[in-house]
């Protein structure tokens, strides 16, 4: 058989098959009651109602296939409108929601900039209104302390008093001697009268009397005198450093001295 006819065959659908089967039946229906002899009028009857009867069974079968196949093509049709539908209403929603956001952004970027915009000209009208701070005056340097001077000792005008100042004189020059050396010292020699004077001695006869509470003539006292003293011989401190300060050139210290020198 030719290659096309076996395609004609193939393309034959369910329905023309189930046509040609109809048919076929009522056709064996039909043989077998002809071939059948004697068969009276009923037994006639009766085949031509079997036939009739076969003959509506085929097409209905034919009618109720095309009908389903009718349906399962129209709801495949539904279903794939609705999937259309349904991707078209997808696309559109989120098409609109993009716009939506792209709207939102640009309104925020826009919200921001006006924002920043005032804050600069806040900023830059709060500079405006507060003034520049007046230049502080110069600090004047603190006046330098100076350091009081200790007040001068002051001594009792005695005895006591001019021996101590004394002492003190020669702690700074260095002059040795002590209380007790001078005090013997000046009460032999004067009984401690500052105004004393020997005019009897051989010092008197040549012409350089003693004076003062430890008698000190006066090349003696010219030659001693410590400085800061009074030049007056009968001065009583002037008189006792002078003679202090003889006595450690001569015997090493008034202490040493236990006559007249």
């Amino acid at each position: 058989m030719p290659k096309h006819a076996n395609s004609g065959l193939h393309r034959l659908t369910r329905t023309h098959k189930l046509s040609v089967a109809g048919v076929a039946a009522a056709g064996a229906a039909a043989l077998v009651f002809t071939a059948v002899p004697g068969a009276d009028a009923d037994q006639g009857k009766a085949q031509a109602a079997a036939v009739e009867n076969v003959k509506p069974v085929a097409f209905s079968a034919v009618g109720t296939a095309a009908h389903a196949q009718q349906a399962t093509i129209a709801q495949q049709a539904d279903n794939s409108a609705a999937k259309g539908r349904a991707e078209i209403a997808a696309k559109k929603a989120a098409a609109e929601k993009a716009a939506k956001a792209k709207v939102a952004a640009v309104a925020k970027a826009k919200a921001e900039k006006a924002r920043a915009a005032k804050a600069a000209a806040s900023r830059s009208t709060v500079r405006a209104a507060i003034p520049a701070a007046a230049p502080k005056p110069a600090v004047k340097p603190a006046p330098k302390k100076v350091a009081a001077k200790p007040a001068a000792k002051t001594y009792p005008d005695n005895l006591d008093g001019w021996i101590r100042e004394s002492l003190a004189i020669m702690a700074k020059k260095g002059i040795p001697g002590s209380y007790n050396g001078i005090h013997r010292n000046i009460m032999r020699e004067s009984s401690g009268n500052p105004m004393a004077i020997n005019n009897w001695d051989i010092n008197a006869i040549n012409g350089t009397p003693s004076k003062g509470l430890l008698q000190v003539i006066a090349p003696t006292f010219k030659t001693y005198h410590v400085s800061g003293t009074s030049w007056n011989m009968y001065d009583p401190v002037a008189n006792i450093t002078a003679a202090c300060n003889y006595a450690a050139a001569k015997y090493g210290s008034m202490d040493n001295v236990n006559s007249a020198y």
